[in-house]
């Protein structure tokens, strides 16, 4: 059985934030990170979305940044096959979490991204459907949701304490570079060559 603190994350990108004087971890496209410790979570959201998630008593928490594939296969159903991605990226982090020891019952979560930035994809409205889907899932699984910023056409920096539960969401107007659809892009390719092996099922 994990200990209290155990962390295990796909995201290695640990450094140390000087504008808030703490240690951080940045979340990139496809990875997540959950923590015990007093720490923050920073993430770039375009199209993408996040989920925020933390026992509101132990202060354990984490974060996720996903995508929904964009297979072409549905437009007309949005939870079809390409949402066992989101629903992945969602299990994976909440069954980290309860590894931790934080209780689903004191669960609090904050959702963000899902902006309008991306262009070229099959389904136009890539942000819209992940938007759609992490609110539906949340909903299915009775999960309630502390605060969100969904939609609109900018891309966000999320800074999430999830010790706190504090956010700052920062929306970027002005991007000088297109580092962010970018990554993104590259991340939506891998997406539509991956296959899905086995699904995550939830702790009770």
């Amino acid at each position: 059985m994990a200990e209290h603190g155990f962390e295990e994350f796909l995201a290695p990108n640990l450094y140390f934030d000087r504008l808030h004087n703490t240690e951080a971890a940045k979340i990139m496209p496809g990875e997540y990170y959950a923590t015990a410790r007093d720490m923050l979570l920073v993430t770039v959201l375009g199209s993408c979305v996040c989920a925020c998630i933390r026992d509101k008593v132990s202060g354990i928490g984490g974060m996720n940044h996903f995508m929904l594939p964009d297979n072409g296969q549905d437009q007309n159903n949005p939870f079809g096959e390409s949402a066992r991605y989101g629903t992945y990226a969602m299990e994976i982090l909440i069954n980290q979490l309860l590894k931790m020891g934080a209780k689903r019952s004191n669960f609090e979560v904050k959702v963000f991204g899902g902006g309008a930035v991306l262009r070229g994809f099959t389904v136009a409205n890539v942000g819209e459907k992940n938007a759609e889907f992490v609110l539906k899932f949340l909903k299915t699984e009775k999960i309630p949701i502390a605060a969100q910023d969904l939609l609109d056409i900018y891309p966000r920096k999320v800074y999430y304490f999830p010790h706190t539960g504090l956010v700052r969401v920062k929306k970027l107007k002005q991007v000088h570079n297109d580092t962010i659809i970018t990554r993104e892009t590259e991340y939506s390719t891998r997406l539509h060559y991956s296959k899905m092996e086995g699904d995550v099922e939830l702790f009770a």
